[in-house]
């Protein structure tokens, strides 16, 4: 039964029973992390490979194309062999693609700063007044932190089981103080949800009032499945084309959870235009990236097969926990009326929906009792959700064993702090 339908007696019967439950798990010394989507030990291990993808015997060959490049200054926008890896997975021409450093949220940031200061293909944002950006919601928390570093006012539009609510972003596109969104089209940071080709289509065909208005494309879990049959998404720029709209998204992506995070390879991919004023503002920020790292991941891959053939292991491992989540919150919270969440297909995370007022309770809950949530408002802009009820859930750090436990925790939190907020009406 629902808790809504309770009355007051049997609410009161129910905490007393939960914080009974809940000072047991308090008693237990709890150290759990369900915060980040931080990939866990073992699938760090199916990795390990690419500490020796390279060695001195690389070298020998002074003749050999890479010998000499790959080792000194030069190349700026990354080796042949890793930009036509990205080419393909990103299904663009060789040519707009650019492979970088370690971090796409580096390259994201360096991109709006470059707007800030130099603009994008109209005068710097900086000397524009007040700029706005979209913001589907819930969303990725860094997104959120660059706009905010920068003081660009941030709109919040809500997610849709097919992608934003596109009504709303028509709407605001209107103003040209709009200057861009942030998306993440497949497997959406915290939903899970996939863009549906008539949201994307609807994306390429705007005509914002703002001529340099750009889509931050964060195609992070582009190939981050948990089944054999994934979500399916075509390349933006092939539905850009058919309006002459390229210039309007800059693709990011890496192998961040592909290979190690914080020793992957990010990558960015755009039009003609577009790279152009890209590289401009990296031939002075710097002489080249890491070649090396960009080698060790060709010869460790050597193509997309090798990359899906990879990822395959990490479904393995990955899939498995999501499963006993969700299995969890079905068994727990199911009925009760107090929660709902999402089963995504793919990328690292659950959107937990609680009782509306109560996410921070939750999180405090959970936190007194030594299990770590990513901090309830985060997945909004400025870190406030008007509704206090969404948390993120990542179930890829913990091993299967303590995400149960950690799992169990949460949904006893959920019922406690439900249980708390109903009691207020009769206080």
């Amino acid at each position: 039964m629902e808790y809504k339908y309770y009355d007051q007696e049997k609410l009161y019967l129910l905490k007393s029973n939960l914080v009974k439950e809940y000072n047991k798990f308090k008693s237990q010394g709890l150290k759990l992390d369900m915060s980040r989507g931080k990939p866990g030990a073992d699938q760090l291990a199916v990795s390990n490979g690419l500490l020796d993808a390279i060695t001195s015997r690389d070298w020998d060959d002074d003749a050999s194309n890479h010998s000499l490049e790959y080792r000194n200054y030069g190349l700026l926008t990354g080796i042949i062999e890793c930009k036509e890896i990205f080419a393909k997975l990103l299904k663009v021409p060789t040519k707009n693609v650019i492979v970088c450093g370690n971090s796409s949220l580096n390259l994201m940031f360096d991109y709006i700063t470059q707007c800030m200061l130099t603009g994008s293909g109209a005068a710097a944002w900086r000397d524009q007044g007040e700029i706005k950006f979209i913001c589907p919601v819930p969303g990725y928390d860094r997104h959120f932190a660059i706009c905010e570093y920068y003081g660009i006012k941030m709109i919040s539009v809500d997610m849709t089981e097919k992608g934003p609510d596109m009504d709303a972003v028509e709407e605001l596109i209107k103003d040209p103080k709009v200057k861009g969104m942030f998306c993440v089209p497949k497997y959406s940071n915290p939903t899970g949800v996939t863009y549906s080709p008539d949201t994307v289509e609807r994306m390429a065909k705007m005509c914002p009032a703002a001529e340099d208005f750009r889509i931050i494309w964060d195609n992070a879990y582009i190939i981050h499945d948990l089944s054999e049959h994934g979500d399916k998404m075509e390349s933006v720029f092939d539905v850009l084309k058919k309006y002459g709209h390229e210039d309007m998204v800059i693709e990011f992506t890496s192998t961040s959870k592909i290979s190690f995070p914080g020793a992957g390879v990010a990558a960015i991919a755009a039009s003609d235009k577009n790279i152009d004023m890209i590289v401009s503002r990296m031939s002075v920020q710097t002489i080249g990236y890491d070649k090396l790292n960009q080698f060790r991941h060709v010869k460790f891959y050597r193509d997309v097969k090798g990359i899906m053939n990879h990822m395959r292991l990490h479904r393995s491992i990955l899939a498995p926990k999501f499963k006993a989540v969700v299995n969890e919150f079905n068994n727990q919270l199911g009925g009760l009326g107090i929660a709902t969440w999402t089963n995504p297909k793919g990328g690292y995370f659950i959107s937990l929906d609680v009782m509306e007022g109560t996410a921070k309770r939750v999180y405090e809950l959970c936190r007194d009792a030594g299990v770590t949530l990513t901090t309830a408002g985060a997945t909004f802009p400025y870190g406030v959700d008007p509704k206090d009820r969404n948390i993120r859930i990542a179930p890829s750090y913990p091993p299967v064993d303590e995400l149960l436990s950690a799992t169990k925790l949460l949904c006893l939190c959920v019922k406690l702090a439900a249980c708390e907020k109903l009691l207020e009406k009769f206080e």
